[in-house]
């Protein structure tokens, strides 16, 4: 997902789907620790996109 994509969203969609992306890290990563991913680089992408949702939300909160 990108920048802009996520700026596109509102809050509440925005939080909502922060929890999805946050389930499906911890799955990923317990999954990668029982066996490994086939691609690894996956949990890297979720991380990345996880910090971005969480910036947006913080950038929103501070201009209101």
């Amino acid at each position: 997902m990108k920048i802009a994509e996520i700026r596109a969203l509102s809050v509440e969609a925005l939080k909502e789907r922060l929890a999805a992306e946050v389930a499906n890290y911890n799955t990923l990563v317990l999954n990668h620790s029982i066996a490994p991913l086939e691609n690894p680089a996956q949990i890297k992408f979720a991380r990345r996109a996880i910090a971005q949702m969480k910036t947006v939300l913080r950038e929103a909160e501070l201009n209101n």
